[in-house]
C-alpha cells in the first residue's frame, strides 16, 4: 500500500482521515500545517500528499511553493479544500498538484476511492513511463 502524507489543520478532519486510510492499509503520517509537514518530509517520503489549502502558520500553496518535491512525478499531491473555482486551485496545479477535491462534496467514506483513484493513476503513469523508456533502449 501507499505511504501517504496527510496535511489538514481541522484535528477532527485529520483524525478521519488517518483511520480511515490506515484501515486500507496505507501508512500514514499527519501534520496539522505545511510547516510542520515540511518537517515530516525530511524523513517520510510520501507516495501521495493529501492537502488542505487554508491552514494557520503554514497554508497549503506555501507549502507547495518551499517544498521541492512538489512538481516529482512519483509523489502526487491531492488538493482537498472549499474553496471552489478559486485562483487558489489554479495556483496549487501550477505548483505541483494533481487532483482538487471539494471536500463538502466528498464525503470521508468516500476518500478511500479517491486516494485509490489517484495512486491507480500514478500507476499507470509510471506503467507508460517505463514501456515507453524500454521502447526507446530497444
Amino acid at each position: 500500500m501507499a505511504k501517504i502524507l496527510v496535511v489538514e489543520d481541522d484535528k477532527d478532519l485529520n483524525k478521519a482521515y488517518r483511520i480511515i486510510l490506515k484501515h486500507e492499509g496505507h501508512e500514514v503520517v499527519e501534520a496539522f500545517d505545511g510547516k510542520e509537514a515540511l518537517k515530516k518530509l525530511i524523513s517520510f517520503q510520501p507516495d501521495l500528499v493529501l492537502l488542505d489549502l487554508l491552514m494557520p502558520i503554514m497554508g497549503g500553496l506555501e507549502f507547495l511553493q518551499k517544498w521541492p518535491g512538489a512538481k516529482r512525478k512519483d509523489v502526487k499531491v491531492l488538493i482537498f479544500t472549499n474553496m471552489e473555482n478559486s485562483p487558489e486551485i489554479t495556483q496549487a496545479y501550477k505548483l505541483g498538484a494533481n487532483k482538487c477535491i471539494i471536500k463538502s462534496w466528498t464525503a470521508p467514506h468516500n476518500l478511500s476511492k479517491v486516494v485509490k483513484d489517484t495512486l491507480d493513476d500514478a500507476a499507470e503513469e509510471k506503467s507508460k513511463a517505463t514501456k515507453a523508456t524500454t521502447k526507446t533502449a530497444a
